[in-house]
């Protein structure tokens, strides 16, 4: 089948039979293949000149080894045919290794290596496709490159790597290095399992390298690399049971990251590498993971497949059937500075699943037809509660006391108060207006009409409850705001007690939608609270065919629909974003107020009004009566402290 433009036929593939999930991971290799063998030269994919924290010759070996990950499946033992059908792919990828692991070759790697050198993470790659193609590739070289392709592996062991993810890439080639001859090397894979180990939280959960800092790393690295390599190795020791024991746990755990429609919740940092949101359930099949109770092979397969069909349909193509930098569509913007122009393909390593013989129970299991998820469920490790909407199209995870500085748009990609699968999340073009922020899901403060800030601190205190999360932010010394996030699906409520020497301009978002929707009326009762006085607050909804979002604002706030800078929100190039606004002078305030993200429009009437549940507040008990008559009382424990 002929690459159509925009590779638009993996929008049609069913993603039903390994020979389907084969064709999909070619399409996706062939722009890149052709490409890099035009560029003449061994070892190296140059897809664009855009730079990143290491040198642009690092990018381009960078991209090489980013597509072994979907090259050494297809040429894996199970698929060898693949070998003659894709000669002349095989013969440069196997080229490429040779020179690029041979001193003194124009196309050598380098030597040495440096600390923290980017080619570490890459050596990932490398040993796992010496793994898939052993006896193809590694049985039939001499002496002389087996020992090149060694040495250069080894360079790891001599230099620093980073107290993170990073030291499973130097545990699997030590792993490589103790199989053939270096068992000395054992003492390094030892080293790197004491210290990740030791990031282990529960229920599967590691931390990467920072306390504050549980993200998408957990499932796509944390524990995909660990399950690659126990799947790679067959190993029976103490340390692989280990790492098969805490897989089972995080299966039922990360599984509440998903909606019914295959989207995962969009969080934290490197959302670049796209469909490796999935690659948990390709190792855990690989790695022939044992299901917690209740749960089985077909519940791997609906999730893993459906996350791959999800992110077909969207527009994450360029003309040529390259992937570049963005989530859902192509974006600079949300990048972190080690995201190189190749370095989304890191995405294929999500077909490990192939490496799996055409006899494995794997490719004959259906699928689950009912998707399963918990309503509302709290996760201590990454600081969440995680909440679906009716039929689970939709999830949403409303976070406290995650943290990162490391990496461009923290605030954005950590600390905003809800993050959704449906309406992603914006990072900003800059601080200075309030378009250029795209504050969605935030509340922006200033001390004027420009240079606006949002929660951003690692000295703050934070909560987890059951029924809402926490936070204490300072944006300055003399002002602190309290925020208290409760969810309420398909709504939820935001409660801030703001106590402030200074002057300060307000501003809060709700979700984003495309920017081509219409307004929407409410009916109902909305928001009162003490600091009300029995005003009857302001609204504003805004409806496209992705749902309606909107927000009941707090006393003495005006409301309108922003229009955000192109290309900062990740799911959608253009956005609205209902918000509201409100200039308070020094002093102590309450601010109550209602958002509404509704993928299932459960909140609209039969005319398609919202309705609007009631909200008010006395003293730190926070009351909300929905629509069909039921009512919750929630207590603020740290209300005004």
């Amino acid at each position: 089948m002929a690459i159509q433009p925009f590779n638009e036929q993996l929008k049609t593939n069913r993603l039903k039979t390994k020979a389907e999930c084969e064709q999909a991971l070619v399409d996706m290799l062939e722009p890149a293949m052709e490409l890099m063998l035009k560029g003449g030269r061994y070892g190296r994919f140059r897809m664009s000149d855009s730079g990143a924290v290491y040198s642009q010759d690092r990018t381009s070996i960078e991209g090489f080894c980013r597509l072994l990950w979907g090259l050494g499946p297809l040429f894996s033992e199970t698929n060898r045919h693949n070998i003659n059908r894709f000669g002349h792919w095989w013969q440069f990828t196997t080229e490429s290794i040779i020179r690029g692991t041979t001193p003194g070759d124009p196309d050598y790697w380098g030597d040495p290596l440096i600390d923290y050198d980017q080619l570490f993470v890459e050596m990932g790659a490398i040993t796992a496709f010496l793994y898939e193609t052993e006896h193809d590739f590694w049985d039939h070289l001499t002496g002389t490159q087996q020992e090149n392709i060694l040495n250069w592996l080894d360079q790891v062991n001599h230099h620093v790597v980073p107290t993170c993810n990073w030291l499973l890439f130097q545990a699997m080639v030590n792993t490589w290095l103790v199989a053939h001859g270096r068992t000395e090397c054992q003492q390094y894979i030892d080293k790197c399992f004491e210290t990740t180990n030791s990031h282990y939280l529960g229920h599967g959960w590691s931390y990467d390298g920072f306390v504050d800092h549980i993200d998408n790393y957990i499932p796509f690295a944390y524990q995909f690399f660990t399950l690659v390599l126990v799947g790679l190795t067959k190993g029976t020791d103490a340390q692989s049971n280990l790492l098969r024991e805490r897989a089972t746990p995080f299966v039922e755990s990360y599984a509440n990251w998903f909606a019914a429609d295959g989207a995962c919740l969009p969080y934290g940092r490197s959302l670049d590498y796209r469909f490796a949101q999935a690659a948990f359930w390709g190792a855990a099949a690989f790695a022939g993971i044992e299901p917690p109770a209740g749960w089985g092979l077909g519940d791997y397969k609906r999730l893993l497949m459906g996350n791959l069909r999800w992110w077909f349909q969207q527009n994450m193509f360029q003309s040529d059937g390259l992937i570049p930098i963005g989530y859902a569509y192509p974006n600079m913007n949300m990048a972190e500075g080690y995201n190189g122009p190749a370095s989304a393909y890191w995405a294929l390593k999500t077909f490990i699943f192939l490496c799996l013989p055409d006899d494995d129970p794997f490719w004959s299991v259906r699928e689950t037809e009912e998707f399963k998820f918990e309503p509302v469920k709290v996760q201590p490790e990454p600081h969440m509660i995680v909440e679906h909407s009716k039929t689970g199209q939709e999830v949403r995870a409303y976070v406290a006391g995650q943290h990162n500085w490391q990496h461009a748009h923290g605030e954005a990609k950590y600390e905003k108060f809800v993050y959704s699968s449906t309406f992603a999340f914006s990072v900003p073009k800059g601080g200075v207006t309030l378009a250029q922020g795209a504050y969605d899901s935030a509340l922006a403060v200033a001390e004027g009409d420009y240079f606006w800030r949002t929660m951003f601190t690692d000295e703050k205190a934070w909560a987890l409850h059951d029924d809402y999360v926490y936070t204490l932010w300072q944006p300055w010394d003399n002002v602190s705001i309290q925020n208290f996030t409760v969810p309420a699906m398909p709504w939820h409520v935001r409660v801030h007690v703001v106590d402030t020497a200074r002057t300060l301009h307000l501003a809060e978002g709700s979700f984003a939608l495309p920017d081509y929707g219409e307004t929407v009326e409410a009916t109902g009762v909305g928001v009162s609270a003490v600091a009300n006085g029995g005003v009857v607050p302001k609204s504003l909804f805004y409806r496209t065919a992705e749902g309606v979002t909107g927000l009941v604002a707090s006393e003495g706030f005006d409301v309108d629909l922003s229009t955000p800078e192109p290309n900062t929100n990740l799911q959608f190039p253009k956005t609205r974003i209902p918000q509201q606004t409100r200039v308070v002078e020094p002093g102590k305030y309450v601010f109550v107020s209602l958002y509404l993200g509704d993928r299932e429009l459960e909140s609209l009437d039969a005319e398609g009004h919202v309705v609007v549940p009631a909200v008010s507040l006395d003293g730190n008990v926070l009351t909300i009566a929905a629509a069909d008559g039921t009512t919750r009382t929630v207590t603020l424990e740290e209300f005004g402290e």
